[in-house]
């Protein structure tokens, strides 16, 4: 049966499950954010699920605040799929469709419940992931769970590379689980609430890079904030964002943060804890990316100095 649908999603993450339902079923209309101002220009610039909508000519609505709006009440959907959207939904807006809300949830729940899974489980050095499509209620991400899918977090893997891997992995997960609920077959699995964990919002503030932590969690960081907000530090008083980092045997004493050497043609060693961190890819400020050696060519950095 081809279903009803009323999608909500946001970011790029959600693009993909939106082009699987429209391959699969009838989306009616797309909910995502407001256009929001971008750049030195304060350019207005859409949402990449509306962008996507609007190239499917399917009608977009973008409520400041969907509690304080009704544009729903009438809707006739079999069912609302979320993922990413970025908003709460009320009681009210939960109970309009006539099979329920459905989330694309990107972690294995009950770990990693709210707004950034995918940062916080590479941040907090998880070997594995995955997805989780569920029904939704009043609380965040707490509702009764329809079907997993895991996959491995490889080394390196950036939050950038792993959302575009579990988005893939939505698009499939959400069409097979809608299948489920059209045959009456949908699993509803309670949460073990006492299992849970919460990844609270990512803010630049907590992109700043301690040296004194292990450099096992320093290259986490690097990678779980790329490609936003990008992990930092300071040279010279100035913004260094460092886009590689890996962690590297072999140095001993040195403060943190401290140069203990320059590998040619990779980068510069810098003390993080009791161990080494090798940066790789950097981007001063007003600078685009660069490898760590062509910065090098460009910067005083020598074995002594201090980040």
């Amino acid at each position: 049966m081809i279903m009803k649908v009323i999608f909500m999603g946001t970011p790029e993450f959600s693009v993909p499950i939106l082009k699987s339902l429209i391959s699969a079923h009838e989306v009616l209309g797309v909910v995502t954010q407001p256009d929001k101002q971008q750049g030195r220009g304060k350019k207005f610039v859409p949402p990449p699920v509306k962008v996507a909508a609007i190239e499917n000519n399917i009608p977009v609505f973008q409520p400041e605040k969907i509690r304080n709006t009704d544009f729903l009440d009438d809707v006739e959907a079999d069912v609302f799929v979320v993922a990413a959207y970025g908003q709460i939904l009320s009681e009210k807006i939960l109970n309009i469709p006539k099979l329920g809300c459905i989330n694309v949830h990107a972690s294995i729940l009950p770990k990693y419940r709210g707004a950034a899974p995918i940062q916080w489980a590479i941040i907090n050095g998880e070997k594995q992931t995955g997805v989780t499509i569920m029904h939704m209620d009043k609380g965040v991400d707490t509702g009764d769970m329809i079907l997993k899918k895991y996959t491995g977090i490889a080394p390196g893997e950036t939050a950038g590379s792993l959302s575009t891997k579990l988005s893939l992995m939505g698009a499939q997960a959400i069409i097979e689980a809608l299948g489920q609920i059209e045959n009456g077959a949908a699993a509803r699995e309670k949460q073990d609430g006492n299992l849970s964990s919460y990844a609270k919002i990512i803010t630049k503030e907590m992109a700043l890079i301690d040296f004194k932590k292990p450099g096992k969690e320093v290259v986490n960081l690097v990678n779980g904030l790329i490609p936003w907000p990008v992990a930092y530090t300071f040279h010279n008083g100035a913004v260094l964002k460092i886009w590689g980092a890996e962690l590297i045997e072999g140095y001993g004493d040195g403060v943190p943060g401290e140069v203990l050497d320059i590998v040619k043609n990779k980068g510069f060693v810098v003390k993080a804890g009791v161990a080494a961190v090798l940066i790789t890819e950097v981007q001063a400020l007003s600078s685009k990316r660069m490898g760590a050696p062509d910065y090098l060519r460009g910067h005083m950095i020598g074995v002594g100095t201090v980040l």
